[in-house]
C-alpha cells in the first residue's frame, strides 16, 4: 500500500495562514529608505532585478505557495548585503531561515546565468579607443584595456581533504581573477578557482590568458605578481632612472582602480568580507555567490550606481615581485616596455 507523504511549509508551520509571508509583500507599503538600509539597493533598481530575473525564478519555484520573485530577490539581497541568513532578515520579510536559503540558490543561479550578458569584454576599435583614453585621465598611462588582480574569498573548509582550497595565508577560499575598466566595471571575473593556486597558475589557466595572446595594441596592468607580457605590462623591478619611476608610479595609480572595485565589492557584499566570516558553502556554490555579486556589481553600475560609494578605505597590501627565472623572461615584452618608458614617461 502506497504511503502518503506530506509536504509541509515551514513558512505556513512558522507563522500561520494569517501571517504577512513574502509572496504577499508589498514593495509599495514600505520606504526608500528601508529598502536601501535592509537591502543595500534603491527602489528602481530592485524593480529592475525583479523583472530581469522574473522568467527565471518563476521557473524555479513551480510550486502551489511559489515564493514570488520580488520576495526572492529581496531575500537573496538582504543575504548577499548582510552575509547572515539570521536574525531580522527573516522577520523582515516574514520567511524561515529554510526559505531564505532557498530564496538566495535561486536568486544566485540566476544572476550566474545572466554573467555573459553584463560581465563582456568589448574589444571593437570604438571600445578600445575609449578604454585608452579612460584610462589616460587618470594617471596618464597610455595603451590599457583593463586592469588585473586575483583575489581570495574566505569559505569553509570542504569536507574532503583537500589542500588546495587553503591560501598562502593559511585559510580556505576560492580565488577570482578580475579584469576592470577605469569606472570599475568589471570586463572579467573568473570565480571558480582554488585558493592555493599561484596567481600566475591561475592567470595562465584562465579565458583571459587565452584571449589576449593574439593582442597587437593595448594592454593589460598587472602588478609585481604577474609576469610580463606584451600584453601584461607590470611595474620595473627596481627602477633607476626617472622615467622608470615616473612608469612605476602611474602604473600603481591606474592598477589601484581594480583594488578598489574589490575593496567597494566587498564592502557592498558583506558576505564576501572576510573580517565578517567566511562563507558556510561548498567551494562551487561559494563560487556561484561571488560571481553572482560581480554580476549585480555591474548591473549596478550600469543602472547609475556609483562603484566606490561604500568602498573601504584599509591600506593597500603591498604584492611581493614575482622571482622570475632567466629562461622564463619575455625578451620582446621588456623591449616594449622600454620603448613605452622611452616614448611616454622620459
Amino acid at each position: 500500500m502506497a504511503v502518503p507523504i506530506a509536504i509541509l511549509d515551514c513558512d505556513l508551520l512558522l507563522h500561520g495562514r494569517g501571517h504577512k509571508t513574502l509572496d504577499r509583500f508589498d514593495l509599495d507599503s514600505v520606504s526608500d529608505d528601508f529598502l536601501l538600509t535592509q537591502f543595500g539597493f534603491p527602489r528602481d533598481f530592485i524593480l529592475y532585478l525583479v523583472e530581469l530575473l522574473r522568467e527565471a525564478l518563476c521557473r524555479r519555484t513551480q510550486r502551489s505557495r511559489a515564493i514570488s520573485p520580488e520576495v526572492q530577490v529581496l531575500a537573496a539581497l538582504g543575504f548577499y548585503t548582510s552575509g547572515s541568513f539570521q536574525t531580522s532578515m527573516g522577520d523582515t520579510i516574514g520567511i524561515s531561515q529554510a526559505s531564505m536559503s532557498r530564496c538566495v540558490c535561486n536568486v544566485t543561479k540566476a544572476l550566474v546565468e545572466k554573467a555573459r550578458q553584463f560581465i563582456t569584454f568589448n574589444r571593437d576599435p570604438s571600445s578600445r579607443e575609449q578604454s585608452f583614453q579612460e584610462f589616460l585621465r587618470v594617471a596618464g598611462f597610455p595603451g590599457v584595456l583593463g586592469v588585473l588582480d586575483c583575489v581570495q574569498v574566505a569559505i569553509k573548509a570542504p569536507n574532503s581533504e583537500d589542500s588546495s582550497y587553503v591560501n598562502k595565508k593559511g585559510f580556505h577560499s576560492v580565488a577570482c581573477q578580475l579584469v576592470c575598466d577605469a569606472r570599475g566595471l568589471l570586463l572579467s571575473a573568473e570565480t571558480n578557482w582554488p585558493g592555493g593556486l599561484q596567481d600566475t597558475e591561475i592567470l595562465e589557466r584562465s579565458a583571459v590568458y587565452k584571449q589576449f595572446q593574439d593582442t597587437e595594441e593595448g594592454w593589460l596592468l598587472g602588478d609585481g605578481r604577474y609576469p610580463l607580457k606584451k600584453w601584461l605590462m607590470t611595474p620595473v623591478d627596481c627602477p633607476e632612472s626617472p622615467a622608470e619611476f615616473q612608469y612605476n608610479l602611474a602604473h600603481t595609480a591606474t592598477h589601484e582602480i581594480v583594488d578598489r572595485t574589490f575593496r567597494a565589492i566587498q564592502t557592498r557584499f558583506r558576505c564576501l568580507d572576510g573580517t565578517k566570516g567566511y562563507l558556510q558553502y561548498s567551494p562551487e556554490r561559494s563560487s556561484s555567490i561571488l560571481l553572482a555579486c560581480c554580476v549585480l556589481h555591474n548591473a549596478s553600475l550600469q543602472s547609475g550606481l556609483d562603484a566606490w560609494t561604500l568602498e573601504r578605505t584599509e591600506p593597500l597590501e603591498q604584492p611581493k615581485s614575482l622571482k622570475q627565472r632567466p629562461e622564463d623572461r619575455d625578451i620582446e615584452a621588456e623591449d616594449l616596455r622600454k620603448q613605452l618608458i622611452l616614448k611616454h614617461f622620459s
